[in-house]
């Protein structure tokens, strides 16, 4: 049985979706994005991403993205993109390969 995960339920007559839900921006004109581990409490460790000059629904896409490819859990607070994990390399390797500026700390 197939199943479609795509399904939107909505009553507005007017809502239009896009069907390539990827970023609309260029990566080249985006400032260096930073990327840097961080420890919180009880030693759990958080790859932050953060540095970003475009829209928040823009950074929910990225990190929607970036929570797939490391299969792991995060969020998006105050313009930063927050993944459960040291996965610092494997965020680099992956901004790099879409052609994003990124400077790991």
């Amino acid at each position: 049985m197939l199943r479609n995960k795509n399904i939107v339920y909505s009553t507005n007559k007017n809502l239009k979706l896009d069907e390539d839900s990827s970023l609309k921006i260029n990566p080249n004109q985006i400032s260096t994005l930073k990327v840097k581990i961080i420890k919180k409490k009880a030693n759990k460790i958080t790859t932050v991403i953060e540095n970003f000059d475009f829209n928040k629904e823009e950074i929910l896409i990225l990190a929607k993205e970036l929570k797939k490819i490391c299969s792991s859990g995060g969020t998006v607070k105050e313009n930063k993109i927050i993944i459960q994990g040291n996965f610092k390399d494997k965020i680099a390797t992956f901004l790099i390969n879409k052609n994003y500026k990124i400077k790991k700390i």
